[in-house]
């Protein structure tokens, strides 16, 4: 059962970045749609337990060490397999970038510091946890992963979010989008896929055997947490400058109290450095394995230029492109 906690709570790092705990993501993909947006965290919840499994599954399966092994499964032309390591590759860097650029960001939008010390201190850090391999990777997350949970659900609980579903006044919309939050939910669950997939190749071998149990239950998390988020920022959607704000889940516990703004900042510095570790490992593994310690050097040299960049920015218009990107990919490695 440890094993199983060790792969569940890495699975879980890998998706809660600061994208996620921020309520960036979730106010981005879902709660646009309101009430509707809901029924999105139940859809893309459970689409990407099923990716979990059936990853697992396959790589268990057909021993498969790598992505680019995943992607020659598939008996694929040799040009379309470099086309999507490409993508995949690309997309981890630039979420590598994105965790480092929400971690600047919240120390300036709370504490003033200037960015370019946040980043020289992210950078830092990812540099030495890439070079302890997964197993520091997976001790990281057995470490931090339960206080996220914990801290969020108690913030949940504070917020009687439980309470704004019988506030929900579902209506359906005639004019204008009435299926765009299902379309935003399997996007959320593919892009997401681009960046797990890597992540759970590579802690196969803690899962053999229990892939079934393990993506229940990470589908369990997933959905709750997802779930909190929602509700609360449901909850203050009303407060006009709230879409306005890069971390809207920091500002939210802002009104509630300083001491619970104080308490979530530990759920964004824990789960932006959760996943920045998680994305920057997978890009590293998925390079020639040879030139680990290079390509280790270079992604958290240009990180320092890369991560300047508007964090609300990198996150609205990276992210659903590479949604469609990870759609098209799991058609063909789900086969």
């Amino acid at each position: 059962m440890k094993k199983s906690f060790k792969v569940i709570f890495t699975i879980i790092g890998t998706i809660i970045g600061a994208g996620f705990a921020s309520g960036q993501e979730i106010y981005s993909f879902f709660n646009v749609y309101k009430e509707w947006g809901f029924f999105g965290v139940i859809i893309s919840s459970l689409l990407t337990g099923i990716i979990i499994y059936l990853i697992l599954r396959k790589s268990n399966n057909l021993k498969i060490s790598s992505y680019k092994k995943l992607l020659e499964s598939t008996k694929l032309p040799k040009k379309t397999i470099n086309i999507f390591n490409f993508i995949v590759n690309l997309f981890l860097l630039l979420s590598f970038y994105i965790m480092v650029a929400g971690f600047a960001t919240y120390f300036k939008q709370e504490f003033n510091i200037p960015k370019i010390i946040m980043i020289l201190f992210a950078v830092i850090i990812s540099y030495i946890t890439f070079m302890k391999r997964i197993e520091g990777i997976t001790k990281v997350n057995n470490i931090i992963i339960p206080i996220l949970i914990i801290i969020i659900c108690i913030l949940g609980i504070k917020t009687n979010m439980i309470g704004e579903i019988k506030c929900f006044n579902i209506q359906w919309d005639q004019t204008n989008n009435q299926f765009m939050w299902i379309i935003k939910s399997i996007e959320y669950a593919s892009y997401n896929s681009i960046l797990l997939i890597p992540m759970l190749i590579s802690i196969k071998k803690y899962a053999k055997n229990k892939e079934k149990s393990i993506s229940i239950i990470s589908t369990m998390i997933l959905f709750a947490l997802s779930s909190i988020i929602f509700l609360i920022v449901y909850k203050f959607n009303n407060i006009k400058e709230i879409s306005n704000i890069e971390m809207p889940m920091v500002y939210i516990a802002g009104k509630i109290g300083k001491l619970y703004k104080y308490i979530y900042g530990v759920v964004i510095i824990f789960s932006i450095y959760s996943t920045m570790i998680s994305a920057g490992y997978g890009f590293l593994e998925n390079v020639k394995k040879e030139k680990y310690k290079f390509f280790n050097r270079v992604i958290c040299i240009s990180a320092i230029f890369v991560a300047n960049i508007s964090f609300a920015d990198l996150v609205n218009v990276t992210y659903p492109v590479f949604g469609l990107l990870g759609l098209t990919q799991l058609i063909y490695v789900l086969r």
